[in-house]
């Protein structure tokens, strides 16, 4: 299986790694984070949740969790959020300012030309608006749909991944890519289920698992491997194993750095 997952990444590596220009966040143990999007995040107990669980057994400490807040709207595009209410953290109850805000767009936002350039543009008004508050941003790389999804299209990963990486670029900011590590254990494992088999669309445990160890690498620079967390045992050793795995090398891919 190493050997497999080599070859992906090395691949993916002449690709995709030349258009990164942010490969780090400046603070890389952030404790206060906001995250804003959609069903994608909440699913399986929310995505925030598997990270902060992953943070706390790295920093050995317990993380407020009125400092770590999931702003999200079912199916809801980025335009469709309001950055100045939640980005005044005593509007969630938090105790200080946000360290890092983490946002996605909807799935649909790299169908077509004018999607892509209304999101673009909402992005950057977003990042500034961030920025100004004293957090750092980052986007979250959306995973492509599968089938049984009417969608479902071998180029959606594509649009996904310049959209993302383009944004990104433009703006100074870290793009996580979740996506790229979900191709990536596709292609390594294909029997794999990292989506909902019911809509092709949303993930299942195991790519929210995914998700939150990318999550986690690309923030902290620091490896998932041999991590503890398996959400209450819910989660087998060879799939914990598997997907640490496809992070670790994906983070390591994608920023040309060693975890």
């Amino acid at each position: 299986m190493k050997y497999i997952l080599l070859s992906i990444f090395i691949f993916s590596n002449i690709l995709f790694t030349a258009e990164v220009e942010i490969t780090g966040l400046k603070n890389k143990n952030p404790e206060r984070v906001l995250y804003i999007g959609n069903s994608y995040l909440y699913y399986n107990d929310s995505l925030h949740n598997h990270v902060r669980r992953m943070l706390e057994e790295f920093y050995t400490n317990e993380i407020d969790r009125s400092n770590y807040k999931l702003v999200t709207i079912s199916g809801s595009r980025l335009w469709h959020h309001n950055i100045d209410y939640p980005i005044k953290h005593k509007n969630l109850g938090a105790k200080k300012p946000f360290q890092l805000v983490i946002f996605q767009g909807g799935s649909g936002e790299t169908d077509t030309v004018s999607e892509r350039e209304i999101f673009a543009d909402t992005a950057k008004d977003v990042i500034k608006t961030i920025q100004k508050s004293g957090a750092e941003a980052a986007l979250y790389m959306i995973h492509a749909y599968v089938e049984p999804h009417k969608n479902a299209n071998p180029g959606m990963i594509k649009d996904i991944k310049k959209m993302y990486i383009d944004v990104a670029n433009e703006n100074n900011v870290l793009v996580i890519p979740v996506g790229i590590a979900f191709e990536n254990a596709y292609t390594a494992k294909p029997d794999i289920e990292l989506h909902k088999s019911f809509d092709g669309s949303h993930p299942s445990l195991l790519g929210t698992y995914l998700a939150a160890c990318v999550v986690f690498a690309s923030i902290t620079h620091q490896t998932p491997l041999n991590m503890k967390y398996n959400y209450y045992d819910q989660i087998s050793n060879a799939d914990i194993a598997f997907l640490q795995e496809v992070a670790h090398k994906t983070v390591e891919d994608f920023y040309s750095i060693e975890l």
